[in-house]
């Protein structure tokens, strides 16, 4: 493989990792209030199959993305009132929504399997598009992806350096004292579901007219995509940028799949193809592997240098929920 195939493919792991940025982050802000939105795997299908209806009825880009976002606000909302309003569990709920959003994807879908539809074009800088093995990378992809490298550094910016992102850890660690201190909390929970969830539905239009351009029903290949969205939200730590570098992961182990598919003619293509979930999953179990005594065991066998490194290793991927996460909250 040529280093210009290699560029190709590298500029082309970004692109696909886009939607799963947008899903990641947004379900980062959600729980950070406190929600936690299971619904994500089945809003990215229905809100996919949505966009492209609308895009391909009314000819507009623009409709297809707005339905979209619509409909994972929507989503995460009901989450969010059936937590706050009727004190129902957020994950049967999430768990329930993620069902029958994904069935419904399929069932009003059929209408619109394999029909041509409008697609988002790339849209290359000038000048900066002439950098060399920059440009190819980061500066000749689609509007979305250049969106999606803009977010990594504004939810990170918003959550950690700003004000009302201060207040935000609050509700999702101590809601009480964010409460005694005049926060809303009821009312930023709902904002955050709405927005976290918008976010997700995006990650649905990403696809359907843009990264896998139609509605092609269950072999969309989207299915199982919000699962590994959740993880990310968790390999990350509730952090954007730490969520994002896993998207690129993630998007990364898809592509090998593919580029070590010649070199490996007796593994079955199958199996190169799921690769990418187990692995991921892998790496979520190993976030918290620090806390196991057998780890302790096995690191006091080590010599003392070689300890301290995987030591570090350890506490730098460890990563610890907000204290509030899922836990109902009374105002007062």
């Amino acid at each position: 493989m040529s280093s210009h195939e290699i560029l190709i493919g590298l500029a082309g792991v970004l692109f696909a990792a886009a939607p799963v940025v947008f899903a990641t982050i947004g379900e980062t802000l959600t729980e950070r209030s406190g929600i936690i939105n299971l619904s994500v795997n089945g809003t990215i299908l229905l809100a996919a199959m949505a966009s492209f209806a609308v895009s391909v009825s009314t000819h507009s880009l623009w409709l297809g993305f707005l339905m979209g976002m619509a409909i994972g606000a929507l989503v995460a909302l009901t989450v969010a009132f059936s937590s706050i309003a009727l004190k129902q569990s957020q994950v049967a709920v999430g768990f329930v929504l993620t069902l029958m959003t994904r069935d419904l994807s399929y069932f009003l879908g059929n209408p619109y399997m394999g029909l041509r539809g409008p697609r988002v074009q790339s849209l290359p800088i000038p000048v900066l598009g002439q950098i060399p093995i920059i440009g190819p990378l980061f500066f000749r992809q689609d509007p979305l992806t250049y969106l999606s490298f803009i977010l990594i550094g504004a939810a990170w910016w918003w959550v950690f350096r700003t004000r009302p992102g201060l207040t935000l850890q609050a509700v999702g660690e101590r809601p009480e004292a964010a409460y005694a201190r005049g926060a809303p909390v009821h009312r930023l929970r709902y904002l955050y579901a709405a927005v976290g969830g918008a976010l997700v539905g995006l990650a649905g239009p990403t696809y359907s007219l843009s990264v896998k351009a139609g509605w092609k029903g269950t072999i969309s290949g989207l299915d199982g995509i919000g699962w590994i969205a959740l993880a990310l939200t968790i390999f990350g730590g509730w952090d954007p940028i730490r969520g994002a570098a896993g998207a690129y992961l993630f998007a990364l182990l898809q592509w090998l799949g593919l580029v070590l598919q010649p070199y490996m003619p007796n593994i079955p293509s199958q199996v190169l193809q799921v690769a990418p979930f187990p692995l991921m999953i892998l790496t979520l179990l190993l976030v918290n592997i620090g806390n196991a005594e057998w780890v302790d065991r096995t690191l006091a066998g080590l010599p003392p240098d070689a300890r301290r490194w995987v030591r570090r290793i350890l506490r730098w991927m460890q990563v610890v929920p907000p204290a509030s996460l899922g836990v109902p909250f009374e105002e007062e």
